[in-house]
């Protein structure tokens, strides 16, 4: 339990912390503050107002897996996320992955897949590198609800105890697994960029881009389990279909209180794009601040129909408002992998190119000699892009 205490040699009585106080909890008896234990929130609104003195201190307990537990954690998991029975891309790079970390720590790869009559898509999961797939098929599991499925993946995770969990960088996976690993009492790295393990101390390594981008962070998460990440799409390579793997599909009922939910999903609105999924593209056209303007924007979505590739776009253009952010190719945006990338007036900020360098080949094209897209680009053209893309384009049609 939280506890809240007054530091009677410290208190002067000066009634700040009455003031700061957002559910009235506090009172001044006798030139002491004094605390209604059954009002207090344990906010630290009072501690902040209470600096000068500090005469209020907030203990909060942490209650966390003791180490001695640990050894009872085994198994490295992969959430497979879905759409309308459809399993997301970003699954296969999880289990390709999770085979690997399953490996260094002799264990076993399992897939938790949660929906309603979702449960022939299971042996797609062993196909790919599952050895176990935990299977919740229930109607309240039909639509995503960030509560359901995190009560859902928290009941499972505290039978099974796996050692390691792993997401997609979803907008799925960002909604439920921060939830998932309050609700457990451990830790969560967001967006990770490389997982490996630390075969001394058997712990996993989650590094991820820091500080805007300038550093990778390598963080770990050695006194809770089970270890959860957030991984980014199009960052690691799928796993290869295996037709003679054998595993387990496990069928598990959850009870109804964890299925109960708070909001409802009144519909669904897709947005229109006449190109193909930026995330799935094999081909990607981007265009930055070089354009202009927005409506610039034409002669870029006419070069990536040319081409059957998508559209991207830096943050600067998404900021400028654009095109939408959907569209958004970097740190804070998409990250991609495709096979060809063209950035046209993109500067190549660190940002950006977070989230496009690891393309097979890159062509820039910028007026700017020493822009630094070129830096990490494959093909590199100097020039005005309103004069290069349309003899592009013009060759293309020919």
């Amino acid at each position: 339990m939280d506890r809240i205490r007054i530091v009677s040699d410290k208190c002067v009585g000066c009634s700040l912390c009455v003031k700061a106080c957002p559910p009235s909890a506090i009172k001044i008896v006798e030139k002491k503050a004094v605390i209604d234990l059954a009002k207090c929130n344990f906010c630290g609104a009072c501690c902040e107002a209470c600096k000068k003195y500090q005469a209020i201190i907030i203990e909060k307990e942490i209650e966390k897996t003791l180490k001695s537990d640990i050894p009872a954690y085994h198994g490295v998991w992969v959430f497979a996320e879905q759409r309308r029975g459809k399993i997301a891309s970003v699954v296969f790079e999880l289990l390709g992955e999770g085979k690997k970390l399953a490996g260094k720590l002799n264990t076993y790869l399992g897939a938790v897949l949660l929906g309603d009559k979702i449960e022939s898509e299971a042996g797609k999961l062993i196909l790919y590198g599952a050895d176990r797939v935990f299977v919740v098929d229930d109607p309240a599991l039909k639509d995503f609800h960030d509560d359901s499925y995190a009560r859902t993946l928290v009941e499972l995770v505290n039978e099974h105890k796996p050692e390691i969990v792993l997401t997609g960088a979803t907008s799925v996976g960002r909604s439920f697994i921060p939830k998932a690993a309050v609700m457990l009492k451990t830790g969560l790295t967001a967006d990770c960029t490389g997982l490996d393990i630390d075969m001394e101390r058997k712990l996993l390594l989650q590094t991820r881009p820091a500080f805007g981008g300038n550093l990778m962070a390598t963080i770990i998460c050695p006194e809770t389990r089970p270890q959860m990440a957030t991984v980014r799409h199009k960052v690691m390579k799928a796993s290869a279909p295996q037709p003679e793997k054998k595993g387990e599909v496990i069928k598990k009922i959850i009870s109804g209180d964890s299925l109960k939910l708070r909001t409802q999903l009144l519909k669904t609105v897709e947005e229109i794009e006449a190109t193909v999924n930026l995330a799935e593209a094999d081909i990607i056209v981007s265009g930055g601040r070089g354009l202009g303007k927005p409506e610039n924007f034409a002669i870029i979505r006419d070069l990536a129909q040319q081409v059957g590739g998508a559209v991207g776009s830096s943050r600067a253009a998404v900021d400028a408002g654009w095109i939408s952010y959907s569209h958004q190719v970097g740190q804070t945006g998409k990250t991609v992998c495709p096979k060809l990338y063209i950035a046209c007036g993109i500067s190549g900020a660190i940002q950006h190119l977070a989230g496009m360098q690891s393309s097979e080949i890159i062509v820039a094209i910028n007026k700017d000699p020493d822009a630094p897209i070129f830096q990490v680009a494959t093909y590199g053209i100097v020039g005005d892009l309103f004069e290069v893309i349309p003899v592009l384009i013009d060759q293309l049609k020919k």
